[in-house]
């Protein structure tokens, strides 16, 4: 840690942090370069002065109590806020610098997440980029309650604390390997995805949740022998052309820009499209160096996006180009 964040930090903050964190006060001690007997002393004064405990003393170590998991909560909204006013000191001295949380999906870690990393890397070399991979609704939390300061989740809905920065639409379709029959179709029907071997993300995800509400049987009918909240399984065994998905061009991005799976458009009328979203909290003061990123994210999406559906267009393009009979 910094000596500007030592500063401003508050010390009894960090020690709980330190100790809660490392288990011991001896390790606490170790960690923050002072004695274990300050550190002791400072827990001691703020359970007497709070008149609870903080700690539970057992033979292994510390263990927080429900006050002391208060305490560590607020140290950690203390943190981040002294890091995003660090940013912002930081901006006025015409300096690119700062500490950023973005929240992001599981299925974004393979596919567009590592480019946009790279690019902010070299666009702005200054800045630390902390990504957490959590569930949509937990993106949507987080932003809320000031732990992130910007998100890429699925389904965002604007409102007086959210701020959409980009957003796009994302069709429902059926993923599937190059050589298996429904790739060879322009369009799909669910009852032609019912025929097949389904995996099935879990009711954790988004895409589970629309398909039990809409068309519950398609899950019953096609009797999925697997049922997982691991997008990268499902893709595995799509890729190995034993099952199909129902999925997004975005959750499929990386395959079908390798050529490896191809994305048939569902052509039901009743197949509801998800949204792909970039978002900051409406209620925050962000630091200006967050807004550019934010923005940048959202371009990135979009134009990421675009480049999976050109391959997925031209795919397609040579589905329906007429063969000529062989002489």
């Amino acid at each position: 840690m910094s000596n500007l964040n030592q500063l401003l930090h508050p010390k009894a903050l960090r020690y709980v942090a330190a100790v809660a964190q490392l288990g011991s006060v001896q390790a606490a001690a170790r960690d923050v370069s002072i004695s274990a007997s300050a550190i002791d002393r400072h827990i001691l004064l703020l359970e007497e002065d709070l008149g609870l405990p903080l700690f539970e003393r057992q033979p292994r170590g510390m263990r927080l109590t429900a006050a002391g998991e208060l305490l560590l909560a607020l140290s950690q909204r203390w943190k981040a806020d002294l890091n995003r006013t660090l940013s912002d000191i930081k901006q006025l001295q015409g300096v690119s610098q700062g500490h950023l949380r973005l929240a992001a999906m599981d299925s974004h870690v393979n596919g567009l997440l590592p480019e946009f990393v790279l690019a902010v890397a070299q666009e702005h070399p200054g800045i630390v980029l902390e990504v957490d991979i959590v569930s949509p609704d937990e993106a949507m939390q987080r932003l809320r309650a000031g732990d992130v300061d910007l998100a890429v989740a699925f389904n965002l809905k604007p409102g007086r604390d959210l701020h959409i920065v980009a957003t796009a639409d994302l069709p429902l379709g059926c993923v599937v390997a190059p050589g298996h029959p429904l790739s060879s179709l322009a369009q799909v029907t669910f009852k032609d995805v019912a025929a097949w071997p389904l995996a099935a993300q879990s009711k954790a995800l988004t895409i589970r949740r629309y398909l039990e509400r809409r068309h519950n049987w398609l899950l019953q009918e096609a009797r999925p022998p697997l049922v997982t909240n691991s997008l990268q399984l499902v893709k595995s065994l799509v890729r190995s052309g034993s099952h199909v998905a129902l999925t997004s061009e975005l959750d499929a991005g990386p395959e079908i820009l390798a050529g490896q799976l191809c994305f048939v458009p569902l052509k039901d009328k009743s197949a509801q499209a998800q949204t792909v979203g970039v978002a900051v909290s409406a209620g925050r003061a962000l630091p200006h160096i967050a807004r550019m990123v934010a923005e940048r994210l959202g371009t990135h999406v979009i134009e990421y996006l675009a480049r999976v559906r050109a391959v997925g267009a031209d795919t397609n393009r040579k589905k329906s180009k007429p063969r000529r009979d062989a002489k």
